[in-house]
């Protein structure tokens, strides 16, 4: 049985981890570094880029170029690309493929399974899109959990002893918090709660429309409608929030913004940390009643709490640590990395759920949550009755009697709601199905039995029962923001064809790079002593394999080179390697002697 990696999906960056030697370990990418931008690009030519390739190439590249996906995700929106729409599911799907190669590199074996983790907040149908794009991506997702859950999971494999903890999670595009109590092995979330349009881009997006309010008041030009313009000028700010999360001020200068009547025009500008923090003022104050209705949810008060985890880049902001503290009264702790700490939790619950053993006796970590809204149908006068409550812990069922409005009906139709308001018009519509063949009877005579069940993933059946007739009707909701079958299916095709592509482009570097090798080798070789001891003939044959060598690899780039290029690149490679082996085991001979 292969590793069950888990995988943090990030608004603005990706992790992946797995458990070695009985710990969770993070996976670098293949550019090296532990964390991957949530960004995919498509070349003029079609090529696909993921991660740092993707947001390198942003600024020359906008307007084929997707980032923060995850805004979208369990939407029906699209994303048009030189004519092709992708999905959001799509799109999430490439950058769980880049981090599923990335993990098989490292491991050295396929890997076909995950655990995912997605923001407590998200709805039902934002955990259905984040399945559907792991099953995109050759995944099998074995659980969906929250991304404040995996923090605690992560802290609770080093610190069983019996505490509340509450974790902050401001990540890119996303805001949870959550109350949580570890102690006995068990980690058990009290509430949840939180806003899905809250995170680090926002404070960006500060930033940007600060900078392009004071060219503007400078030079008169609006550099809003220029996309090139403004990818530099986002990029500005996301590195501008970094630097003042450091430092006291931050100097900006981007060099050829645009152009004027009198020439090039560029960005000049200085951002105090006091100016930044009162224009996002705003931004951290919107988290402090996801907090105030998480305690409540939890029954407990902020002096209660034993700790408080910081999770997501954007917690590293000075105002955003000072807020949390007056909030709670509590100094965060700093044990964890903010930006690793979920997808390491995520690879502890991979590692239970593949039977690893666990240090510290986490392996028997048990792991309670909870689904953060609330599920209803409608009933007359368009009211949203409730069957689960917020914060119940799941999995769970829940069963509920109800009748028909009109004589004599034979159907009954059922909508499935989730959220908090009274009324079924104010919550979202999760889906809708029918139970047929219904006794005819009078209003208020028939017994039909309606039963909610939530998965370990948070995610949503729902069935009717006619308790007459035994007729049942049930559905696995799937609003009409998921994919179909049939488009999941298609999906999985084009990721399937863009791993191929990927394949190639790996196999064509690696051949053009062993080329190189090759013939420096054979080069240094044919310089040395035994290379100038050779006969005619045998040099002859050796600059001959050389020369074809050299015509196989001339003017080709590996995005560019088609199998049978890598293939006649081989073959050429294996001629002259064949044909200067003794010399290159004389030359390696001589080398030896001359070094010992």
């Amino acid at each position: 049985m292969g590793k069950i990696i888990g995988i943090d999906l990030g608004t603005t960056n990706s992790c992946v981890a797995v458990v070695e030697g009985g710990r969770p370990v993070v996976i670098s990418n293949s550019e090296g570094q532990r964390t991957t931008p949530s960004v995919v690009a498509f070349t003029q030519t079609g090529e696909r880029l993921v991660g740092d390739p993707a947001k390198r190439q942003a600024v020359t590249n906008a307007a084929r170029t997707i980032s923060s996906i995850k805004r979208l995700m369990g939407s029906d929106e699209r994303i048009a690309i030189d004519g092709r729409c992708y999905t959001p599911q799509e799109i999430s799907a490439q950058i769980l493929q880049k981090l599923k190669a990335d993990a098989e590199a490292y491991l050295g074996e396929p890997v076909t399974e995950a655990v995912i983790t997605v923001p407590a907040y998200f709805n039902d149908a934002q955990r259905q899109a984040t399945k559907d794009a792991g099953r995109i991506a050759g995944l099998e997702v074995r659980r969906i959990i929250n991304e404040p859950t995996a923090a605690a999971l992560a802290y609770g494999l080093d610190n069983g002893k019996a505490q509340t903890v509450m974790v902050y999670d401001l990540g890119g595009g996303t805001f949870d918090v959550s109350l949580i109590q570890i102690g006995d092995g068990i980690v058990q979330v009290l509430a949840t709660c939180g806003d899905n349009h809250l995170g680090g881009d926002d404070f960006d997006e500060r930033i940007a429309h600060w900078l392009t309010d004071h060219f503007a008041a400078e030079q008169g030009i609006d550099l809003t409608g220029d996309p090139v313009a403004m990818q530099r000028i986002r990029e500005e700010a996301e590195k501008v929030k970094k630097e003042l999360s450091s430092a006291r001020q931050a100097e900006i200068n981007l060099p050829f913004i645009t152009s004027g009547p009198q020439g090039p025009l560029h960005i000049q500008a200085t951002l105090t940390r006091t100016a930044f923090e009162q224009m996002t003022d705003d931004l951290i104050e919107r988290t402090a009643l996801p907090v105030k209705n998480a305690l409540r949810d939890a029954g407990i008060a902020a002096n209660d709490l034993d700790q408080v985890l910081l999770v997501g880049g954007s917690t590293r902001m000075p105002a955003v640590q000072a807020k949390v503290l007056r909030m709670v009264d509590l100094e965060p702790s700093k044990t964890l990395n903010p930006d690793e700490c979920v997808a390491l939790g995520a690879a502890v619950q991979g590692g239970r759920l593949g039977g690893e053993v666990l240090a510290a006796g986490g392996e028997n970590l048990l792991l309670m949550d909870v689904t953060p809204l609330t599920l209803s149908i409608e009933t007359v006068g368009g009211v949203a009755t409730h069957l689960i409550e917020r914060n119940s812990t799941i999995p769970t069922r829940f069963s509920k009697i109800f009748t028909t409005a009109a004589p004599f009906q034979s159907t009954v139709e059922i909508k499935v709601l989730q959220g908090e308001r009274e009324f079924a018009r104010d919550n979202k519509l999760l889906g809708t199905f029918t139970l047929k063949g219904i006794k005819r009877a009078w209003a208020g005579v028939p017994q039909i039995e309606v039963t909610f069940d939530i998965d370990a993933n948070g995610i949503v059946t729902v069935s009717a029962k006619d308790l007459e007739t035994g007729k049942q009707q049930s559905i696995t909701i799937t609003g009409t923001s998921n994919l179909s079958e049939e488009e999941i299916q298609r999906a999985m095709r084009d990721a399937a064809m863009y791993a191929s592509q990927d394949a190639e482009r790996k196999a064509a570097i690696e051949a053009l790079n062993a080329a190189e090798s090759t013939v420096y080798r054979v080069n240094t070789a044919l310089g040395s002593k035994a290379g100038k001891a050779l006969n005619r003939d045998s040099r002859n044959r050796i600059k001959e394999a050389e020369r074809a060598l050299e015509r196989a690899m001339r003017h080709k780039k590996a995005e560019k080179m088609t199998p049978e290029d890598t293939q006649n690149l081989v073959k050429a490679r294996e001629a002259l390697e064949s044909v200067s082996a003794s010399l290159v085991v004389a030359w390696e001979a001589e080398s030896r002697s001359q070094n010992g």
